[in-house]
């Protein structure tokens, strides 16, 4: 069996236009075509998420291809920077929607891994120090930064 996902990502407020285009259609080969909801767009995230899942990766422009045991998947990216998630093999629609949902928490991991880099390799051209760092149960991070006193000349 195949089935084709479209990888809406979360913010995008023409979801609706989306959801029309997409109404109707057959993933090709008699495949099914759902939509689901993610916040995915960078291409070497999705890399790096993929293989958090425990998937070979292979990668090209606008293209990833994913494998697990029993099931493949292709991810393509339109001109408008929408992802479509196409499986193949060992796989239904409730399998296809679980492996996007539980690849889009290991992409907003990633996410935030890099957002959190960023902040801490940054603040201190900005004057800031990182005085602590916690992270709760819900895996939140929370950054405290103090303001670097500048001498004056």
């Amino acid at each position: 069996m195949s089935v084709s996902l479209l990888l809406i990502p979360a913010a995008l407020a023409a979801a609706a236009a989306i959801q029309a285009r997409s109404a109707g259609q057959s993933g090709g080969s008699g495949g099914l075509v759902c939509t689901v909801s993610t916040r995915m767009r960078d291409s070497a995230l999705l890399s790096t998420a993929l293989r958090e899942t425990g998937a070979v990766v292979t990668t090209g422009t606008d293209l990833v291809d994913a494998v697990w045991q029993g099931v493949t998947a292709r991810f393509t990216r339109d001109t408008e920077g929408i992802w479509a998630a196409h499986f193949a093999g060992d796989v239904d629609e409730t399998r296809a929607v679980e492996i996007v949902r539980r690849l889009d928490a290991a992409y907003g991991r990633q996410v935030q891994a890099a957002v959190l880099d960023r902040l801490r390799t940054q603040a201190p051209a900005a004057g800031l120090r990182l005085a602590s760092e916690t992270v709760t149960d819900d895996a939140s991070v929370r950054l405290v930064f103090a303001v670097e006193q500048r001498e004056r000349a």
